[in-house]
């Protein structure tokens, strides 16, 4: 019996040295991840409360272009971008240089390449919600500050893969100084185009412009004379232009789940255009999203810090730490969704009026605010599993979880509350709450559940090994797959 007990209180000491390892190492990524995120947010923000001071229209209008270009722009190249994580993450743990650096410029073709549809969508804004029936007066306020964001698509196309890169061998702390050193000029440079030269919504967006290039030339001249990357950039090569099917069998499916989650929120912006006195609900929408934008800053860290961890162990051969890392990750994921409702109840007044002066724009939000928060807690854990997916080289199966939860779940209820039953602004946030339910209860049975490790990290020398091998010449099967499996839920 003594000796069973001894047993037991062993395993049991190994099990916590084990989970405070993994917490170790994953919030030493994570940490300045999030640190990251936030500065990356308050730049955001900083441009919110600066399109709130010039007034009411201004603020609905670069809300509904901050929207438009999410859903058009941001979301496409953050999704393709992200179909990135596990070729580098794996690689990494499996000491594939060559596929690392190769991946990197693959990537960075791809969403040039996509950038410029996109760019042609920008430039026609203004006829595009003005068919929709968007108000005038609000469009061609919009129009304006999408014209004068579009050099920020060439500046995400090497930022977002570059990232992910970083990010894949751990290097996080460089990315959150750059980021925090450009976010420091954002500031000055809002006030001075917006305000001193007086150029109003076009001022804002390029002063956005001008961050994002800072940072993405912060992180280049970091590489540049730190040497932090010496092993796993190879320099450019014309091999980057060929066996692209791995890369486009995991960009794919990872642009169509990031996509169809943003989507769903920037569609909430577009939705309270048509509710009655459109600039107040507009306006109030606006907050919410930056609002939800700041909580989302923990948690994306979190998911693209644990899709680094599960790759990286299960290109390494080690299933049960990388079932280990998702563990931990998803277990952080609920106590951080916690305290996102706790303070969005307790702080909704005060938070809201640092958006606008208006009071019906600060009431609506502060009113929704605490529903937002409600909804974190189905948000933090389905987005860690997410990353979890990626890790093991699964987005298509989170893609379609966010396909049937936000659209065939979310969308119908938001839709019937807001405008068939008449409950107006709060409905539509009713419709994401009921999202998130289906969203993280599907996430956590695949992730914790229904996940074979040992499999995975039998795919992982797969997916490493296929490309040292020369054999990227097949045809992406699993992107058909999942093309064919989201064509049925249509």
């Amino acid at each position: 019996m003594a000796k069973g007990e001894d047993e037991e209180e062993t395993h049991g000491r190994s099990t916590r040295a084990a989970v405070e390892g993994e917490l170790r190492a994953l919030w030493s990524m994570a940490a300045p991840i999030t640190a990251m995120n936030c500065v990356v947010y308050l730049r955001a923000m900083i441009s919110v409360v600066c399109l709130g001071r010039l007034g009411p229209l201004e603020l609905a209008g670069g809300a509904l272009s901050i929207g438009f270009t999410n859903i058009t722009g941001y979301s496409v190249l953050f999704g393709l971008a992200s179909g990135l994580e596990p070729l580098c993450s794996q690689a990494y743990g499996s000491r594939n240089w060559d596929l690392i650096s190769l991946s990197l410029q693959r990537a960075i073709l791809l969403l040039l390449t996509a950038a410029l549809p996109i760019s042609f969508l920008w430039l026609n804004l203004g006829p595009i919600l003005i068919t929709l029936g968007q108000d005038p007066a609000i469009t061609t306020s919009a129009a304006s500050y999408c014209l004068f964001s579009l050099p920020d698509l060439l500046t995400n196309a090497f930022l977002q893969p570059l990232r992910v890169f970083l990010r894949s061998q751990g290097i996080t702390k460089p990315m959150a100084a750059c980021s925090a050193a450009a976010v420091l000029l954002h500031l000055p440079l809002s006030f001075f185009f917006a305000f001193v030269l007086h150029l109003g919504v076009p001022g804002v967006a390029f002063a956005a412009v001008l961050t994002n290039l800072n940072m993405a030339l912060f992180l280049l001249a970091y590489l540049r004379f730190s040497g932090a990357c010496k092993l796993t950039w190879r320099g450019w090569s014309r091999a980057a232009f060929s066996q692209l099917t791995p890369l486009l069998r995991l960009a794919i499916p990872s642009c169509f789940g990031v996509c169809l989650e943003w989507w769903w929120y920037e569609i909430m912006t577009v939705l309270a255009g048509y509710l009655p006195n459109p600039t107040v609900a507009v306006g109030a929408t606006a907050i919410l999203i930056q609002t939800t934008s700041l909580m989302y800053t923990v948690p994306m860290a979190l998911a693209a810090c644990v899709s680094t961890r599960v790759g990286n162990e299960l290109g390494a051969g080690r299933p049960r730490s990388a079932r280990m890392a998702a563990m931990v990750a998803m277990g952080c994921a609920v106590v951080i969704g916690m305290v996102n409702v706790a303070w969005t109840v307790l702080f909704k007044e005060s938070w809201t009026m640092l958006f606008t002066k208006d009071s019906k724009v600060a009431g609506l939000a502060a009113a929704a605010l605490p529903l937002m928060g409600l909804c974190e807690l189905g948000n933090c854990p389905q987005t860690t599993g997410c990353g979890v997916l990626r890790g093991t080289a699964r987005p298509a199966i989170g893609a379609r979880i966010n396909f049937l939860s936000f659209y065939l779940v979310g969308m119908p209820v938001a839709v019937g509350l807001a405008f068939g039953l008449r409950v107006g602004f709060g409905g539509l946030w009713y419709g994401l709450l009921t999202a998130q339910v289906g969203c993280v209860v599907s996430v956590v049975l695949v992730v914790l559940g229904w996940t074979d490790w040992e499999a995975e990290a039998t795919r992982a020398r797969k997916l490493t090994g296929v490309e040292l091998a020369g054999e990227c010449d097949v045809v992406g099967e699993e992107t058909m797959k999942f093309l064919g499996h989201f064509a049925a839920e249509v």
